[in-house]
């Protein structure tokens, strides 16, 4: 089969596709034939040698979408549709960089849709770290206000997105004037161009502040996102777009605001229940939950795609499409 082979932290344009074995699945494990996978932070991350938990070779990729090919356990039956994510993809075994991909039946979700590849490609860990981050970092509730630090990137539009259809007001922040149209397209209320000094323009039109935010640009940024939330309102950190993931000598009484709350998101596939994820989808093929992908490459293109992921040019997803 084809696939991305990593042996070690390589420049985006090294990448290459290369001919191995197709894998067989153990009892309990899955056999899903690719049709397309989404491109991820983390994948940055592992090829770049940023990642803690890094082991080479090693296939990446931590989502795919496809068909099952093989399933001893029975858990699935060939040729059903379903989509996987997380549970060590792309670490601690080979991920959704290739034609076929073998993963824990624990981490794989049927679904049943219309949605081209691509597009069903998009979904997986965008809207599983979105709705984790809204309902179980944040717990979020209709006519709230959110604010969503970092909101062209491709989980900030799903939980806008989201948090629009959930009944609140979103607020979202992007560093390019130019891609302030791209919030209002997504049914953002309020877009900020992000200076630096986000929690003084938020609090210029919420004069309390938000009750949620969502701080998915890093620790550079969340001391601004911690002074935009209102007293009793929650901060959930749930990425690192800046790559600045810690907070040297963290003194809570002099960092956090008074009455603020912190917390983290990094969940796995089973906060996003089946039935949630298909809800998601049939709204997407509704046209009523706007998830913008920013390009589809095809394999051979993966270096290119993740130059872009790279340097930030993307305003959405970026997905490849494996046949």
């Amino acid at each position: 089969m084809r696939a991305i082979v990593l042996d070690g932290p390589v420049e985006p344009e090294e990448l290459r596709v290369r001919r191995v074995a197709v894998p067989e699945p153990a009892p309990g494990w899955v056999r899903i034939k690719v049709e397309a996978f989404g491109l991820n932070r983390s994948e940055y991350h592992l090829r770049a040698g940023l990642a803690t938990n890094a082991r080479f070779p090693v296939i990446p990729g931590i989502e795919a979408a496809g068909t099952v090919d093989l399933a001893p356990g029975g858990e699935f039956t060939p040729g059903q549709q379903v989509v996987a994510m997380m549970g060590g993809m792309g670490r601690e075994y080979d991920g959704g960089y290739a034609e076929y991909t073998v993963v824990p039946a624990a981490s794989v979700i049927p679904v049943t849709t219309d949605l081209d590849w691509a597009t069903l490609g998009a979904l997986p860990e965008m809207l599983q770290t979105a709705h984790g981050s809204l309902h179980t970092g944040l717990g979020i509730e209709p006519g709230q206000a959110l604010l969503v630090r970092g909101g062209t990137s491709s989980v900030g539009v799903a939980a806008a997105v989201l948090a629009k259809e959930h009944g609140l007001t979103v607020f979202a922040t992007t560093r390019n004037p130019q891609r302030t149209q791209v919030l209002r397209d997504l049914g953002v209320d309020h877009p900020i161009v992000d200076d630096g000094n986000v929690a003084e323009k938020v609090r210029e039109i919420l004069p309390d502040g938000v009750q949620a935010a969502l701080e998915l640009v890093g620790t550079n940024v969340l001391p601004d996102t911690l002074k935009a939330t209102a007293v009793h309102g929650t901060v959930c950190f749930a990425g690192m777009l800046s790559d600045s993931w810690t907070i040297p000598d963290f003194y809570p009484i002099g960092y956090l605001p008074n009455g603020v709350r912190l917390t983290a998101y990094g969940g796995e596939s089973s906060d996003l229940p089946a039935e949630a994820f298909q809800r998601y989808v049939d709204l997407v093929a509704a046209g009523k939950l706007p998830i913008r992908i920013d390009r589809v490459f095809t394999m051979d293109e993966i270096g290119e795609a993740h130059r872009i992921m790279q340097d930030g040019q993307a305003v959405g997803k970026l997905v490849v499409r494996v046949s």
